[in-house]
């Protein structure tokens, strides 16, 4: 079995696609997905299957979610090996965040996934940074400056249907819930 963290895109947000988490957590159980766990109630779910091509899970849970909850789901879906590798590469200075900037994991879809983004994006010096790392981008920005960010104004663009942004401290959290129990010496 390999362990997985599927990333619904645009449910519980705004009063739009509100979907409580043990229904969530019931429908990919019926999937036969094994020891599945939530966190938040922003469509993180962690959970174990065998080992398998990430695309055609996604599809699946997708068709799955779709019919079974009524909207249309869209998902990003990391393996433990992707999400800890997204972790290990996280921008210089990432490991001691500072109260005054924000910092977020924007995971993409396969169709977009492209460090051409970074261009498209066009983050604004002195407010902002944007760095790809294959399947995310990291976006950081000073609290402060937040309306002058261009990154902000993602929503705007066609690309944003292919995202779903976690803040970092929930990305941090989906890892350690990834990651294999540490042996006590």
């Amino acid at each position: 079995m390999a362990s997985y963290v599927c990333l619904l895109r645009g449910i519980n947000v705004g009063g739009n696609n509100i979907i409580p988490m043990a229904k969530l957590k019931a429908a990919f159980e019926r999937l036969g997905l094994a020891n599945v766990r939530t966190l938040l109630a922003s469509g993180n779910v962690v959970f174990e299957a065998p080992q398998q091509d990430l695309r055609k899970l996604e599809r699946k849970i997708e068709a799955a979610l779709t019919k079974e909850l009524a909207y249309a789901a869209k998902v990003v879906v990391k393996s433990d090996a992707e999400l800890a590798d997204i972790m290990a590469n996280l921008p210089a200075g990432w490991a001691k965040p500072k109260p005054e900037q924000r910092y977020y994991v924007i995971f993409l879809r396969h169709a977009i996934d492209d460090g051409g983004l970074l261009e498209e994006l066009a983050p604004k010096p002195g407010v902002e940074t944007l760095h790809y790392h294959p399947g995310v981008l990291f976006w950081q920005a000073k609290r402060a400056l937040l309306g002058r960010s261009s990154v902000a104004k993602l929503t705007q663009k066609k690309i944003y249907a292919d995202v779903t942004v976690r803040n970092l401290t929930t990305t941090a959290k989906l890892a350690a819930m990834l990651a294999p129990p540490r042996r006590s010496r």
